[in-house]
């Protein structure tokens, strides 16, 4: 109960006083987008009942992640590492550790870690109840 409130303290002070107004509590943007990261414009949420997801993937050191395609609405933080995300059509994003991805949706793609550490991202998915998170190809 207490992490949900502290949750919601954070979303509450996001951009509306400094750290001193807040008891030295900080927030930092991350992201905030209509489209995802190769510009493409986020569809609308689908009918149904909403489910957020929260899911943290660790990618080892020269792993590469299959080919697929999210159907809903998803952003992450890389926690730790680098990756490179790529779509069927050549789009390419490399993120290194502390960077925000907002990405694509219903589009092919596929991730790689080129770096010497374990690629640890945590990943958000806004759904609806039974969809799943990502298809693989």
């Amino acid at each position: 109960m207490l992490r949900i409130f502290l949750v919601g303290l954070v979303f509450a002070f996001c951009g509306s006083a400094s750290a001193e107004d807040n008891g030295g509590l900080q927030t930092e943007l991350l992201a905030q987008t209509s489209r995802s990261w190769n510009g493409a414009e986020l569809p609308g949420y689908p009918a149904g009942k909403p489910e957020v997801s929260i899911v943290k993937v660790t990618i080892p050191a020269g792993a590469m992640v299959a080919s697929h395609k999210h159907p809903g609405i998803n952003a992450g933080y890389l926690l730790s590492g680098e990756l490179t995300v790529v779509t069927e059509k050549g789009e390419t994003l490399r993120l290194k550790a502390g960077d925000a991805i907002v990405e694509v949706v219903e589009q092919w793609h596929f991730g790689r870690n080129e770096g010497e550490s374990h690629a640890v991202i945590v990943v958000f998915y806004a759904g609806v109840q039974g969809e799943k998170l990502s298809i693989i190809k």
